[in-house]
């Protein structure tokens, strides 16, 4: 009973951190309305999100949360990849009728994953969600409790990601007009640039 006690307070923990609109599920979300490597995409950001957490509930969140240098590295890096993501949406927001959902026009599969790794490993927040935040939180169980919080978080990336990237097909009726497809770059164009943003505050702050 302490186990799926754990369990159960590790998925709703992890999904209360990933469930939010953000750089890597805006990118799950538009590569599902393209329905282009949904699987792969999915399978990729479910298993980064399992192996960060492995790490931190095996107690590398105290080693990272001593190294700041290492959270500013990648929170520079995260900010000038967020910034120049953030122009090519509104870029292609400009000219919405070429991503119309039934052409499959997208990333080639190199490409996709290359991005989305990029979004995973560059997003500071990750590490601090996945590895500090639920690492440390693991602290209160023991043994297989705590293994159990851990394979709980990680199975709530799991069911959020593949819900996410095939849940968005639903959506294409309404994507079916190029104009959605403009709001839709409008907004991850939004997101990516306060993200690019807040990253930047962050990093000068810390100096």
């Amino acid at each position: 009973m302490l186990s799926l006690s754990a369990a159960v307070s590790g998925f709703f923990l992890g999904a209360s951190l990933i469930i939010a609109i953000g750089a890597q599920n805006a990118f799950i979300l538009r590569q599902g309305l393209l329905r282009s490597h949904v699987f792969v995409l999915c399978l990729i950001c479910a298993l980064s999100d399992a192996l960060l957490i492995a790490a931190g509930v095996g107690g590398l969140g105290t080693l990272v949360s001593r190294s700041p240098v290492l959270i500013e590295v990648v929170t520079l890096g995260g900010a000038i990849f967020l910034g120049s993501y953030s122009v090519i949406a509104f870029r292609r927001a400009m000219k919405p009728h070429a991503m119309r959902a039934e052409t499959g026009n997208g990333l080639s599969l190199r490409a996709a994953v290359a991005t989305c790794l990029a979004f995973t490993f560059l997003n500071p927040h990750v590490y601090l969600d996945t590895v500090v935040l639920l690492g440390s939180l693991s602290a209160a169980y023991q043994g297989a409790g705590r293994v159990a919080y851990g394979a709980g978080a990680a199975l709530a990336s799991f069911v959020w990601f593949f819900a996410l990237g095939y849940g968005a097909r639903l959506l294409q009726p309404v994507f079916a007009r190029p104009a959605a497809w403009r709001v839709l770059d409008i907004v991850i164009g939004i997101v990516m640039g306060l993200l690019a943003l807040s990253l930047l505050v962050r990093f000068f702050a810390g100096d």
